[in-house]
């Protein structure tokens, strides 16, 4: 650990400003998400997922036929 007492730092030596500005540039937080989610009922989130809506359909259809 060599920091010179210079910055903010942890005693373990981690640089706590380069974390926080790490931290913004990483995207939303879970929570967030989370929020986003309960906010909108999940409407526009489509683009977030990889999962592919009509083969569920399909799965549903299939395990539960009318």
């Amino acid at each position: 650990m060599n920091n010179n007492g210079e910055g903010n730092f942890t005693s373990s030596g981690t640089d706590i400003d380069e974390v926080k500005r790490k931290n913004a540039e990483s995207g939303m937080s879970y929570n967030e998400i989370k929020a986003m989610i309960a906010k909108t009922d999940g409407k526009g989130t489509a683009m977030y997922s990889d999962t592919n809506s009509e083969e569920v359909k399909n799965n549903i259809q299939n395990k539960y036929p009318n």
